[in-house]
């Protein structure tokens, strides 16, 4: 659709500058206090009424958040003061399109300065317009955020699934209670555990077919009791692992192409298992021209170092950068046990990291 007429931002709605708020004069109170990253603690008393739209001003800049209460934006943000007669939700939409990147005036920290941003021209619609265009868009984003709540229970259970079966051993402590095989007593405590709770009244047991592909007996091993005829080794043995590397940043034909290039701030949330979209992209160029590999689909990507432990499975072919490790199994083990097996690992390889300023995961850290 075409717009006849465009005008500055500025004049499109008035963006004001937060307000200080230091963590010792807060009081305990439901009023959200919103910093450029979100809400980052609650206060007794709003400085702005809701309906609002916040962006970054200051570390993290534009972006774009839809407040519903009434709340408290920090110094570190620009709110709308004055909609000027257009839709909100429509505004927080459109704030969200737009790149601010290009007005940081930062040279350390990232920051937006509103007097810079005249410049932008945006398309002067109805209010009519606004709130048709918005509403179809908020239909999309409530199903976007009921399918991430939805992919945040899966993953729950995925992993409990994953610990009970593979941590626990409960499949196997089922068996052998039923075939009044005896428990070691280095089990006894989580068999007594197990044994409540199927004396419950909701418990459900697994089907047949799925516990008779566990043993109903275990055995002493030099890792300890594990379930009879199971093969114990290092996770190293059961993986491959595949390095990253970073183009050459002063070479513009290595950059913007059409391959994804993982770094730890495409981490997904915990949440979300998969990376689809990467912030930064090379061309096949700078694949060709560095150490970093095109990881297939299904590969599970761990970080390791800075911000050590951030697991995701890549849902497009991708690189990464050399912080990062990519993991993939041997002899056909399946993609995602080798993702929750890191993932419940995560933990003990962070302790385990290897680094004097930061923790770090090393292929030594993989063989222990």
């Amino acid at each position: 659709m075409a717009f006849e007429k465009t005008i500055p931002l500025n004049e499109f709605i008035t963006l004001q500058r937060g307000f200080d708020l230091p963590q010792d004069k807060r009081v305990m109170g439901d009023i959200p206090v919103v910093a450029s990253t979100g809400v980052v603690g609650y206060h007794n008393e709003e400085k702005v009424l809701a309906p609002g739209v916040v962006i970054g001003r200051s570390g993290s800049i534009g972006g774009g958040q839809y407040i519903t209460t009434n709340f408290w934006p920090l110094n570190t943000t620009l709110w709308v003061k004055d909609f000027k007669g257009h839709h909100p939700r429509f505004v927080y939409y459109l704030l969200r399109s737009i790149d601010f990147s290009q007005f940081n005036v930062g040279s350390g920290v990232p920051t937006l300065n509103r007097n810079h941003l005249s410049g932008i021209l945006v398309a002067d619609t109805s209010y009519s317009y606004e709130k048709e265009a918005s509403d179809i868009i908020g239909i999309l984003d409530d199903k976007i955020k009921l399918n991430k709540e939805l992919n945040h229970t899966l993953e729950q259970i995925s992993q409990t699934l994953f610990k009970s079966w593979f941590v626990d051993f409960d499949p196997v402590i089922d068996n052998a209670l039923d075939a009044g095989n005896p428990i070691p007593e280095a089990l006894q405590s989580r068999a007594e555990l197990r044994q409540k709770i199927r004396n419950s009244a909701d418990f459900k047991p697994l089907p047949a077919d799925i516990r008779a592909l566990f043993p109903a007996e275990f055995e002493e091993t030099e890792l300890g009791w594990m379930p009879k005829g199971w093969i114990t080794t290092s996770f190293n043995d059961l993986i491959e692992l595949i390095g990253g590397g970073t183009p050459k940043t002063s070479v513009e034909e290595f950059w913007n192409g059409d391959i994804p290039w993982f770094s730890v701030v495409d981490a997904p949330s915990e949440s979300d298992v998969y990376v689809l979209t990467t912030e930064k992209k090379i061309t096949i160029e700078g694949l060709n021209n560095s150490s970093a590999k095109l990881l297939r689909k299904g590969t599970t990507i761990i970080s390791a170092r800075g911000t050590v432990g951030k697991c995701a499975m890549v849902a497009v072919p991708m690189a990464m950068n050399q912080s990062c490790y990519g993991v993939i199994g041997k002899n056909n083990i399946s993609d995602e046990y080798i993702y929750f097996q890191l993932k419940n690992a995560v933990q003990t390889l962070q302790q385990m990291g290897h680094g004097s300023v930061f923790n770090t995961i090393t292929r030594d850290t993989f063989k222990n």
